[in-house]
């Protein structure tokens, strides 16, 4: 099968990348061992067949080593992420997607695979969207070719899940960097693969990395970034009812989702709609983590600059409430001198004079 070769790129910027690239050549197989004895046919009484199955077999055992290795950094990855060590887990990926290229070579999609890994990995572990772009793009040519030439299902399911990842990081990638175009043509592209993969599962796809929710939500983000807010709330609309049906209603996971749609509706000048999203979200922050909590303050604080966006005046006791809330919540858990506190205090004060009131001491 011909496909295009990757070129691993180097930056000069990145470290982790090139030292672990040199480290890797400790692990090449000399070529002294590849070629032992390869021509000797003679002196030992052995056939050409027995010469040439001991050569092979010679040929697997110095292969077990890296593959060996890859397998213990592929755990170790796994343990690392777990631990919420980023930096260390992201340094295992660049060795992963070295070893990767000594075992299968250039040409191979379990390479371009490596690389998506790696990608994704710069892109969540280290929020670094520029490594996250050239590694995505790197292995991008070599999956394609391989999806279009492959005759095995599963070799066709493990390459749409890496194209699901690789688009899902281009996507996100372009986002960080405020070109909404390019972030939502990347972004539906994994929705495609997405759809794709679903099928070959015949419904039912097994545990990605890229979850549905997670390609959902980013494809919302980048609507709203090139200002389509009817389909950005589609998309987070679909993202809570996918959640809901997940983990139920009263989650964690909700809170954020609430807060984004919110500003979508208010955005779309839906301000009762959006002070009933953020409703939902401090009723979950109070059950979650009780009234006096940085996050319930933060919702509180939310909530009262929604009510005084509606210019309601049967909204202005509210506002007062949420906003004195807030306040309290905040000197409570971090103190009177802290950024949140004195920043909703001063919001607070510019609500009241422009209301015509003067702070109470």
């Amino acid at each position: 099968m011909q496909a295009s070769p990757i070129r691993i790129p180097t930056a000069s910027n990145d470290i982790d990348w090139d030292f672990c690239f040199r480290m890797s050549q400790q692990t090449k197989i000399p070529a002294h061992q590849q070629t032992d004895k390869l021509y000797h046919t003679g002196g030992c009484g052995e056939s050409e067949e027995e010469t040439k199955a001991k050569e092979e077999e010679k040929a697997i055992d110095c292969m077990s080593h890296p593959k060996e290795k890859l397998a213990q950094s592929q755990k170790k990855v796994a343990q690392l992420i777990k631990e919420k060590m980023n930096t260390q887990a992201n340094k295992e990926l660049i060795r992963c997607a070295i070893l990767s290229r000594i075992i299968f070579g250039d040409h191979h999609w379990k390479c371009a695979q490596a690389l998506t890994n790696l990608a994704y990995g710069y892109l969540t572990l280290r929020g670094l969207p520029v490594q996250a772009k050239k590694h995505a793009v790197s292995a991008k040519n070599t999956l394609l070719t391989w999806k279009a030439n492959t005759t095995s299902d599963k070799e066709k399911e493990e390459i749409l899940e890496a194209l699901v990842m690789l688009y899902y990081t281009l996507g996100v990638a372009w986002l960080l960097q405020n070109r909404g175009r390019e972030a939502y043509f990347n972004l539906q592209k994994a929705e495609r693969n997405m759809k794709e993969l679903k099928e070959l599962y015949e419904g039912g796809v097994c545990e990605l990395q890229v979850s549905e929710k997670d390609l959902t939500l980013a494809l919302g983000r980048a609507s709203l970034a090139i200002h389509r807010l009817n389909l950005a709330l589609t998309y987070f609309e679909k993202a809570i009812g996918d959640v809901i049906a997940a983990k139920g209603d009263r989650t964690s996971d909700l809170i954020s989702l609430y807060e984004e749609t919110a500003q979508m509706e208010q955005l779309r000048r839906n301000h009762n709609q959006a002070i009933q999203y953020l409703q939902q979200a401090h009723s979950i922050c109070v059950s979650l983590f009780t009234e006096v909590s940085p996050k319930t303050a933060e919702t509180s604080a939310l909530l009262a600059k929604a009510y005084a966006m509606s210019g309601e005046a049967q909204h202005r006791d509210a506002v007062e409430t949420y906003f004195i809330k807030s306040i309290n919540a905040y000197r409570a858990t971090l103190g009177s001198e802290d950024f949140e506190t004195l920043s909703t205090t001063e919001e607070f004060c510019k609500w009241l004079v422009q209301n015509g009131e003067k702070q109470e001491k």
